[in-house]
């Protein structure tokens, strides 16, 4: 009862909350569209809140987590961690699908942020796409986050890597950090109910660049996986 009770809380406070931000972004969008990006960390960080005081979801890094010209490759689980990212990096430039920056007024945003369009059916063309908006965000200083799975997986299972990380990785020729993280465990994918914990970042060692690919692959794939089996934290 006290899990229902806080779910719903967190769901009124943060979506009732979310629609003052996308307001603002709105209007920001029209005025002065660089403050679009001081608006979204905002949101990350009220989301954080609610999750911390609303939920009980407390959060963890584990290792060090370097700033700076790197390509950050990071396990998906639930949406903790697609708006969490505000919080753990200055101006992330984050991939997303292509089809979440063609959404009427939101996708205006998106792009205005500078989210890196992800078309998973485009081939070549779209590798080249993400590729281009890539390098203008490095040479922004802004850090580079792909989720390498393509979409939210549950807490357990660990799916191939897609191709986009291949491709980055050879073309944009930066070291890489993995990270792992465990959100899945209290808040899996396509259920209402959150439950209390810690949520864990695991920072992996660095992967060097113009290593093979099957080799770079495997590394980022064991260390992205690393919090897999561990057991729930109080």
């Amino acid at each position: 009862m006290i899990t229902a009770l806080r779910s719903l809380a967190f769901l009124i406070v943060f979506y009732g909350g979310s629609l003052l931000f996308v307001l603002s972004a709105m209007a920001a969008h029209w005025v002065a569209p660089g403050a679009v990006q001081p608006i979204a960390t905002g949101w990350g960080r009220f989301h954080r809140r609610c999750a911390r005081w609303l939920l009980g979801q407390k959060v963890r890094v584990e290792g060090e987590l370097p700033h700076g010209q790197y390509l950050y490759i990071i396990k998906h689980e639930s949406m903790f961690e697609t708006i969490d990212l505000l919080c753990l990096f200055h101006r992330p430039a984050i991939a997303a699908k292509r089809e979440l920056l063609d959404i009427p007024l939101w996708g205006g945003l998106a792009r205005d942020y500078g989210l890196l369009p992800v078309e998973r059916s485009a081939g070549a063309s779209a590798l080249r796409a993400l590729l281009a908006a890539a390098r203008k965000a490095n040479t922004q200083g802004r850090p580079i986050c792909l989720f390498p799975e393509g979409t939210r997986v549950p807490h357990g299972e660990a799916p191939p890597l897609r191709a986009g990380f291949a491709g980055l990785y050879a073309l944009l020729r930066l070291p890489v950090v993995p990270i792992a993280v465990d959100s899945g465990r209290v808040s899996p994918r396509g259920h209402f109910l959150k439950r209390a914990g810690t949520i864990t970042y695991k920072v992996g060692e660095i992967v060097p660049p113009g290593l093979d690919r099957k080799d770079a692959e495997a590394r980022v794939h064991a260390a992205i996986n690393a919090l897999n089996r561990l057991p729930d934290r109080p």
